[in-house]
């Protein structure tokens, strides 16, 4: 049976990503904010902890709540020790982290230690200082190439699109592997090793209970800053001497108990991958490839064995489509670098899948996240007017690539038009579709075959029975998943064209009603008892 107050609590919990912005808008908070600003807030958070608390997480982990100019919906911070006024203050913060110990549930929040904002007093000292200074040297500055220094340094392109550098007025340029307003630190000066250190320090003293880091595997780059060339290893990700500043941040969390370190970390290589999650490094690496991997049964089998251990299980976040809309399409896969909005979206069917592998996904070992509004069915939004687009993604692509901002949109509560609840008398920061009428939390709740009650009842089943542990493969046909957990569940998933045979077990839960046969129907997932 899962314990969630026992060592090493990370390795069975359920951890919901709680997207600040657009999760709700509370009360007025201490630092006097309007409780109607169409931005979600920590007063939000604090009124729906019975909420979370009732689905059955174990863990919240929120984006970045620090002071930001929001250039990149914060994670461009301006400061990494406190929050950012819209959101609340730091006394509230630590109201909140207090109320949700109360109700079993950790808090893990957002690091971003490759970058900061443009804002952040660490780079404006170094746009005052001069070529060459220790201010400089915090952060990656270089004379441009050609006659007269006019071409960049070298022909790194940013993550968000167009040039990695940026030329400032004395000429020389500097290093933003994401947008212009997020220069790079320089991971090989000491000041920025031990900033971060004390960072740590600084949120595990207040209670926290875990950092999940932003773009993991970019901290370091060559010194030598060499052109990318295909075939050769990127200068800029996944380097080897990165692995010595978690081993760093690890001897940190050691000095506290249960405290974990999760890394963002976007790499195929699953050698390279679990290399992150060596036992003096970080305790656990988010699976984006089975976050990736299309609606297919050998593709994800192959992915599930492949997993680093101990696993993350994931199918959504605030970076990719919302996996409705992705099982809805004909290509089920997803690709970081090449989102696709021009496939036709059936939500019948993307739902339909939705519920399955959400099933699948509960009954694997170790952790499962649990995106914000998934709980809900709720799908990407693809038709926000261009006007009010505010992913950089988007604007630096001059539109080819779609963006994020479909998968933020704030979180629908009650009533029957918007702002569904999620703010009083406001428009939401991001409009949301009048079709999710029929997806709030007040009406899915009055629903017992809603999204919403699968989740609830699925988290509670896992809670009793499941987390952490082994899984056994059982023969079954092509395109068909079966696995026990143990002796406590076995777990039946047709991905298949025809009805799949139920086998032996009491029935716990299904995604989708069983055909009158008593077999399994395509895209139907069934948790069964079987001991």
């Amino acid at each position: 049976m899962h314990d969630i107050t026992a060592g090493q609590w990370w390795r069975g919990a359920a951890i919901y990503e709680l997207y600040l912005r657009s999760f709700a808008n509370g009360g007025a908070h201490d630092a006097g904010a309007c409780a109607g600003d169409g931005t979600g807030n920590l007063a939000g958070v604090r009124e729906r902890l019975p909420y979370l608390a009732d689905l059955g997480i174990d863990a919240i982990w929120f984006s970045p709540w620090y002071p930001s100019p929001m250039a990149d919906a914060g994670y461009d911070v301006a400061d990494f020790r406190d929050i950012a006024p819209e959101f609340g203050t730091l006394a509230e913060a630590d109201a909140l982290v207090g109320e949700a110990h109360k109700l079993d549930i950790k808090i893990i929040i957002d690091i971003v230690p490759n970058h900061c904002s443009d804002q952040h007093p660490w780079f404006q000292e170094a746009l005052r200082s001069q070529p060459g200074s220790p201010e400089r040297a915090r952060f990656w500055f270089r004379p441009g190439r050609g006659p007269d220094g006019a071409l960049p340094p070298n022909n790194w392109q940013s993550i968000f699109g167009g040039p990695a550098w940026r030329r400032i007025p004395d000429g020389e340029w500097y290093l933003h592997l994401f947008a212009p307003e997020q220069p790079d630190f320089n991971w090989g000066n000491p000041d920025v090793r031990s900033e971060f250190e004390d960072i740590l320090r600084f949120w595990f003293d207040r209670g926290v209970d875990g950092i999940r880091i932003d773009s993991a595997a970019l901290l370091t780059k060559d010194p030598l800053l060499p052109d990318t060339a295909p075939g050769l290893p990127d200068p800029a990700s996944d380097r080897d001497d990165v692995h010595e500043i978690y081993r760093a941040w690890r001897r940190v969390a050691d000095e506290y108990e249960d405290k974990v370190l999760i890394g963002e970390v976007w790499l195929p290589d699953a050698d390279r991958l679990a290399r992150y999650t060596r036992p003096d490094e970080l305790h656990t690496v988010f699976n984006f490839p089975y976050l990736n991997c299309p609606w297919d049964a050998a593709a994800l089998k192959k992915v599930i064995d492949s997993s680093p251990v101990p696993a993350t299980w994931v199918l959504s976040n605030h970076d990719v489509d919302r996996h409705v809309s992705r099982y809805g399409r004909a290509n089920t896969s997803f690709d970081l670098q090449g989102r696709d909005h021009s496939q036709p979206v059936d939500l019948v069917l993307g739902t339909r899948r939705a519920r399955a592998a959400a099933l699948l996904t509960m009954a694997l070992p170790d952790a499962v996240y649990i995106y914000q509004g998934e709980e809900l069915g709720l799908w990407e939004v693809e038709d926000i007017p261009d006007e009010l687009r505010q992913d950089p993604i988007w604007h630096r692509t001059g539109g080819r690539d779609p963006g994020r901002d479909g998968s933020r949109v704030p979180l629908p509560w009650s009533g029957k038009e918007p702002p569904f609840g999620f703010c009083d008398g406001c428009q939401p920061w991001l409009p949301q579709p009048k079709e999710w009428r029929d997806l709030t939390v007040e009406h899915e709740s009055c629903d017992p075959g809603s999204m919403l009650q699968l989740y609830r009842a699925a988290l509670r089943i896992r809670r009793e029975r499941l987390g952490a542990g082994p899984m056994t493969w059982l023969p079954s046909a092509d395109g068909v998943l079966v696995f026990d957990r143990g002796d406590r569940l076995r777990c039946v998933v047709n991905i298949s064209s025809v009805p799949a045979e139920l086998p032996a077990g009491t029935l716990l839960l299904a995604s989708n009603l069983l055909g009158a046969d008593g077999t399994v129907p395509t895209d139907t997932a069934v948790w069964l008892a079987i001991s």
